[in-house]
């Protein structure tokens, strides 16, 4: 699970700095490699070496998405689900990693490393 604290003006044009939580669990990651052809992993290595940027753009919007939630206060659950990652996206919170994410390789590494289960 990683922390990214992210700085954004929201739509009433305040500037707001907030903590948000990303995680992939094992079976969330191993659910994503195996209903993937070729495994995803493979194909993103192949979308890489292609330079496939309309590919890229939508694999990592998808792992960002995937990756959402909220953690509950007594730290025994991460709460995901469509509507949370849906409403996540339409902030210019997502706006701002999903830029630094497509246009820094090393915070593009780091975030998919810090998402990754450890096994």
């Amino acid at each position: 699970m990683i922390k990214k604290t992210i700085t954004y003006t929201d739509f009433n044009d305040k500037e707001r700095t907030e903590d948000f939580y990303f995680n992939l669990s094992r079976a969330e990651a191993m659910e994503m490699e195996m209903t993937t052809t070729g495994g995803l992993t493979d194909k993103i290595n192949k979308i890489i070496a292609a330079q496939d940027t309309p590919s890229i753009v939508k694999i990592f919007k998808e792992i960002i998405l995937k990756a959402y939630g909220e953690k509950s206060d007594d730290g025994r659950r991460f709460i995901k689900s469509e509507e949370l990652s849906e409403a996540f996206s339409q902030t210019n919170a997502y706006s701002e990693l999903f830029i630094e994410l497509s246009t820094d390789a090393g915070a593009a590494a780091a975030f998919v490393n810090g998402i990754i289960p450890k096994a």
